[in-house]
């Protein structure tokens, strides 16, 4: 293979990429979100500077990617917590899990998500919607909420899904030595919210060494919503450069 047939693949094994060269369109992504009042403490453990800290919340969340082009269905759990940056509201990425690889190399090569194996699940039953989160055969996370209870506004539920939201994109150097180290910063765009709905919800932690999502715990449910949408997760852009301790 000549050097410039290597250059137009973006990724190994060169004769089958982990992930397809594609700008993901997702159809009918289902969420259920939950948000909480956690430990201050605990967050401000976890939050990198130079991202600041208001009310400590956290949302908890599960999507279920009804279509996605280049990937195709699958489901993605994890915790984002509301910060702000030089001003801008938005929403720090923690933890993500999903049940498909692809999926999984993309987000962590291409941008900066904190994306890893997991099993989440979403789906209704007996009236309540249900969202739960496996690391192997191990429960890590329950939530439920009550199934359409109460309509969303679909402009309050647009709001909650396109802040902005940051992330730290990280590759190490070959001596072991970070190479990039950055604060980056995407969006959600081409939003079509389809329906929006609030309710009762309750959310369980369950400790867990390689997913220690209780690390963060529940102390009070703030606030839950059930969305289903259309939408593009927009290009990262790198915003701080801790190698420089600096804006980028």
């Amino acid at each position: 293979m000549k050097q410039q047939d290597v250059l137009r693949h973006v990724t190994t094994p060169l004769a089958n990429p982990a992930y397809a060269p594609v700008v993901p369109r997702f159809t009918d992504r289902e969420y259920l979100n939950i948000v909480y009042r956690t430990d201050p403490d605990a967050l401000r453990a976890i939050v990198p500077e130079p991202l600041e800290i208001g009310e400590p919340l956290v949302r908890f969340e599960v999507m279920k990617m009804g279509d996605v082009s280049g990937y195709g269905p699958y489901t993605e759990s994890g915790q984002a917590i509301p910060v702000s940056f030089e001003g801008e509201r938005g929403e720090y990425l923690h933890a993500m899990y999903l049940d498909n690889f692809p999926a999984t190399a993309s987000g962590r090569e291409i941008s900066a998500y904190p994306k890893t194996i997991g099993s989440p699940k979403l789906f209704a039953e007996n009236g309540a919607l249900v969202g739960t989160l496996d690391h192997g055969s191990q429960r890590v996370a329950t939530a439920t909420m009550g199934y359409k209870h109460h309509r969303l506004d679909v402009r309050e539920a647009e709001a909650q899904i396109t802040v902005p939201t940051f992330m730290l994109k990280t590759i190490p150097g070959y001596d072991g030595s970070p190479r990039v180290f950055e604060l980056v910063r995407t969006e959600i765009t081409d939003v079509v919210v389809k329906e929006a709905w609030t309710g009762p919800a309750r959310l369980q932690l369950f400790q867990h060494v390689l997913a220690p999502l209780a690390d963060l715990p529940v102390l009070e449910v703030v606030s839950a919503s059930h969305i289903l949408t259309d939408l593009t997760l927009a290009p990262v852009k790198p915003v701080f450069d801790y190698l420089k301790g600096a804006r980028s």
